[in-house]
């Protein structure tokens, strides 16, 4: 008799409270557990980007953050940054242009983004400042904590986590067989 490989699920599921790029009604969610300054997530981007271009209004993607602050020692304050840039309508942009710099992710280059941006400078800031968003990014922090995860990048298709490549064909084929599944 074999085992049966326990299933991680993401808790709490894709919701509201997520960052979302694509239809509600899509027939697929991902949900990407990641950190500004991993090396890996960086590389994953590209792939990211295309597989949303490809699979298109069928898939619903949500980024949460996942600081692993004891190697990426700016990687809490850049996820902080992003949730400040969300609070003014430019989340996804913020998130892209974290990711293109990942080497640059200091105080002064944050405020460099945030202008870029064309965000409200002073209250991006104050924000980082006063520690505003901590407590968000301390919530997808323990929400991938609770799911299972380990490293980043991981990936939950359908709020069960993915273990196989995040490399482009993989990846799309596993969206394509969850997508027929609905």
């Amino acid at each position: 008799m074999s085992a049966t490989k326990p299933v991680a699920r993401l808790t709490p599921p894709v919701g509201k409270r997520d960052h979302l790029q694509g239809s509600p009604n899509a027939a697929v969610t991902m949900c990407e557990f990641g950190d500004f300054e991993c090396p890996y997530c960086g590389a994953a981007q590209p792939i990211i980007k295309a597989v949303q271009r490809i699979v298109g209004e069928r898939l619903l993607f949500t980024f949460r953050h996942f600081p692993l602050t004891q190697i990426h020692p700016h990687a809490e304050r850049a996820a902080e940054a992003a949730e400040a840039a969300g609070a003014q309508g430019k989340f996804w942009e913020m998130h892209d242009l974290l990711f293109e710099n990942q080497r640059t992710l200091d105080d002064w280059h944050l405020l460099e983004f945030a202008s870029q941006l064309g965000l409200d400078v002073k209250r991006f800031s104050r924000e980082l400042a006063e520690g505003v968003h901590r407590e968000r990014v301390r919530e997808d922090f323990m929400s991938g904590v609770r799911s299972g995860v380990n490293g980043t990048p991981t990936f939950f298709i359908n709020n069960v986590r993915y273990d196989g490549s995040w490399q482009m064909e993989e990846l799309l084929d596993t969206l394509e067989r969850a997508s027929e599944r609905f």
